[in-house]
Formats: structure tokens, C-alpha cells, sequence
């Protein structure tokens, strides 16, 4: 059986297409879009895109398996930079569970969640975060960022990223980050201080040593870390070889700077940026992550929108900030829409910043995240003719088709009629 697959037909194939680096203003608006398009791949990589005959012809995609494509967009697997798909228990909070208005989602466990990865076990964590991926892959996503968020102790931190590292397994390309926040530090005897201490000389080094991270990601601001510890925590991290992401609290002005100043690959930004935040980050090689499905479950239209950064030269981002609390949706399809109609993105910018951009704020934009000759070959079909009904739909998947490193990973399956 050959490992060669060849998609044809497609009537628009959405290469995303460019310069190295992330995109910014009007680069966001090139798709560099292939009518009646093909893609060959082979070996797990993308072997040639371009138009249909051109394709066909090599020699390779004479022995390849086909897809027809007719009437469908291809375009790169989406790309989730801002997730936290792994949690422990969790209950129901509200007198009536009838009445969502009046519910909310929160941990079962003690100390708001913190110790509830520490107390679940292993296996049942890796169920959760296997059935968890699997949803992503039916909406398309090939590739995601995963933090250590409902593990903040460190016990629950170093078990979140073992999990992480046992999913190597499967074919999704999972990010592991370090999440450290201030929240748990109440429950240190000597508060803020002691927990730094805790992470700085023994989760980040073992971390480093055991190779579990790629990230290490602070939440800076108000009822999290102030700036200055952020800084001191962010620093010992970069010595140690990590990447480095900054999460922005809300009504924190600070997040941005730090960025700016410690050369982190991204800074998620929830409801503000001022004029000298947007100049500075212009300036800087860190990607701005916007998350609207987040802003939206709580109830807040008005967050900060795309139009003043994308104007000003900013590379943006979008995401799930996939939570079971803060956004149980791990779809990025609504992503997409709710940018358009709730941050004034168009959707070439909305699908610019959910796949290449989304890369780039993991710092892999060279691996994965547009389709180019020498690329992972991920890639989704939409049930689709133009790639703009993505801002049309709401969050409809219009995945048929999802491809992960050349191995179709999923197919849209038939209704199972009762027979008459």
C-alpha cells in the first residue's frame, strides 16, 4: 500500500503560502488561494502544492491514493495556541441546573481545582485528554498548545505534563506549557514568596531535565502574578532553555511589556492595549493571541478587537482558550466566526490567525500551519466552495476530511437510516 495521497479537484485550496515569520496588516489577507487545486503527499509531508494538472503529472501522484476534492476547500489544519485540554473533577454549581443563566462550571476539589490533577489517576486523565483530542480532530484541529492549568501545585503540574509527553502516541501534535499563576500561593505558609521559590528551584529544573515542556507561561496581573515576580519567574524559565508566553489578567496593562521585554513568542491579551502596548508589540516578534469564544461565554461582547492591532502592523492570533470552565468549546470553526462578527476581522485575516499565525505563536510556523512543499502534511477539507462560509456558519463543522502528518485521521461518517 503506498503512503502517497493526492487531493485533487479542489475548488479552492487555501495554501496560506508566504514569507517566513508571522503575518501581519495586509499579509493577513493573502491566503494564496489555488483554484481547482491539488496537494500530493508523501511520507507524512507535503511533496507538491499547486494547480490540478500540474500535479497530477509527477510521478509520485500516479501511484498515490486519491481524494476528490471537487467542490470542497482544503486549507491548512487549525492550529490551537491557547488551550488547557486536561482537568480533573468537576461539578455544578446553582440551585437549579435547569437554568444556565444561573450555573456555572467549576472544580469539584479543594483549593479551587489546583490539587484535583495530583488526586485523579493517570489513566483516567489520559482517557479525558484522548476523548478531548478527538473532538479537536473532528473540527479540524491538527496541532495545539497544551498548559499544566489544573494542575498548579506542583505535584499536579509534573503529572499534567507526563500526560502530555504519554500522548506522543498519538498523531496530533501536542505543545506542552508550564502554567504557573499566583492563585495557589495562598496556600504556601510563606504566600507568594515560597511559591516561586517552589517553582523556580524545583518544578521549572526538573521540568528542563525531564525535557516535558516546551513552554513556560505566566499569568500576570491582577489576582495573579504582579509584574515584578512574573519577570523573576519568566527569566528563571529562559535560562533554562524554555520558550517563553505571557497571559494577560484581566485589566492588567502590564502582560504586554513583559512580552515585549523578555522576547516572549506570545501574549494573550483578554479586554485592553493601549497605544504604547500596540506600538511595542508592532515592534517585537511576539504574537498576540486573542481568544473571542472566551470573552463570549462570559458574557462580555466588548473585549478588545483585531482592527486597531492588524492596523498597526501587530501579528495576531486567534483561539479556543479551550477551558471546561472558562470555554468548554473546542472548536475553532466558532473561533473564526465569533472574530469576524465580534472583532472586526475579515476571514482571510480570522483564518490567517487560526493556522499559520496560531504556529508561530508556538514557535513552530516552519513545521506546520500553511501548505508548502517540505511541510507536515496537515491539512482538513471543508464541505465547502469558498473558505468564507467559515464566517457564516457559526461554528457548523464543515469538516469532512482531516489529515495529520500524510494519515487520515478523520471522515465525516453517513447517517445510519433505519431502513423503511
Amino acid at each position: 500500500m503506498t503512503d502517497a495521497i493526492l487531493i485533487r479537484g479542489a475548488r479552492q485550496l487555501v495554501t496560506l503560502r508566504g514569507p517566513a515569520g508571522p503575518r501581519r496588516g495586509a499579509a493577513m489577507r493573502d491566503l494564496g488561494i489555488i483554484p481547482d487545486g491539488a496537494v500530493l503527499i508523501s511520507g507524512g509531508r507535503i511533496e507538491a502544492v499547486g494547480q490540478g494538472r500540474r500535479v497530477e503529472n509527477l510521478s509520485v501522484a500516479r501511484r498515490a491514493y486519491e481524494i476528490d476534492a471537487r467542490g470542497k476547500t482544503v486549507l491548512p489544519g487549525f492550529v490551537d495556541c491557547h488551550a488547557w485540554p486536561l482537568w480533573g473533577r468537576l461539578r455544578w454549581t446553582g440551585e437549579d441546573p435547569r437554568a444556565p443563566a444561573a450555573t456555572e462550571l467549576w472544580p469539584l476539589e479543594p483549593g479551587h481545582g489546583f490539587d484535583g490533577i495530583a488526586a485523579t489517576p493517570a489513566r483516567t486523565l489520559e482517557r479525558r485528554l484522548r476523548l478531548t483530542l478527538e473532538d479537536y480532530v473532528r473540527h479540524g484541529t491538527t496541532s495545539l498548545e497544551a498548559k499544566t492549568g489544573w494542575g498548579l501545585d506542583p505535584q499536579g503540574q509534573l503529572k499534567s505534563l507526563r500526560v502530555f509527553a504519554g500522548s506522543a502516541q498519538l498523531a496530533v501534535d501536542l505543545i506542552p506549557s508550564l502554567f504557573a499563576d499566583g492563585l495557589p500561593a495562598r496556600g504556601y505558609s510563606h504566600g507568594l514568596d515560597a511559591y516561586l521559590r517552589t517553582q523556580i528551584d524545583e518544578v521549572l529544573p526538573v521540568a528542563a531535565r525531564r525535557k516535558l515542556a516546551r513552554f513556560v507561561e505566566v499569568c500576570c496581573g491582577k489576582g495573579s502574578l504582579p509584574p515584578y515576580e512574573a519577570r523573576r519567574l519568566l527569566q528563571a524559565a529562559g535560562s533554562l532553555g524554555f520558550h517563553l508566553k505571557v497571559h494577560s489578567a484581566l485589566s492588567s496593562h502590564s502582560a504586554a511589556r513583559l512580552a515585549v521585554e523578555l522576547d516572549a513568542a506570545s501574549v494573550a491579551l483578554q479586554d485592553h492595549a493601549t497605544a504604547d502596548d500596540i506600538s511595542a508589540l508592532a515592534q517585537s516578534s511576539a504574537v498576540v493571541i486573542l481568544t473571542p469564544a472566551v470573552a463570549l461565554q462570559r458574557g462580555c461582547e466588548r473585549g478588545i478587537t483585531a482592527r486597531s492591532l492588524i492596523d498597526h502592523g501587530v501579528a495576531v492570533a486567534l483561539a479556543t482558550g479551550y477551558h471546561p470552565c472558562l470555554n468548554p468549546n473546542c472548536n475553532l470553526q466558532f473561533v473564526l466566526w465569533a472574530a469576524c462578527r465580534h472583532l472586526g476581522m475579515t476571514p482571510a485575516e480570522a483564518l490567517t490567525a487560526a493556522t499559520i499565525n496560531a504556529a508561530h505563536a508556538l514557535r513552530c510556523g516552519g513545521l506546520f500551519g500553511s501548505l508548502e512543499a517540505g511541510k507536515s502534511a496537515d491539512l482538513v477539507l471543508l464541505d465547502a466552495s469558498d473558505y468564507r462560509e467559515l464566517a457564516h456558519c457559526a461554528g457548523q463543522n464543515l469538516v469532512v476530511t482531516a489529515i495529520k502528518r500524510g494519515r487520515i485521521l478523520y471522515q465525516r461518517g453517513e447517517v445510519q437510516w433505519p431502513n423503511p
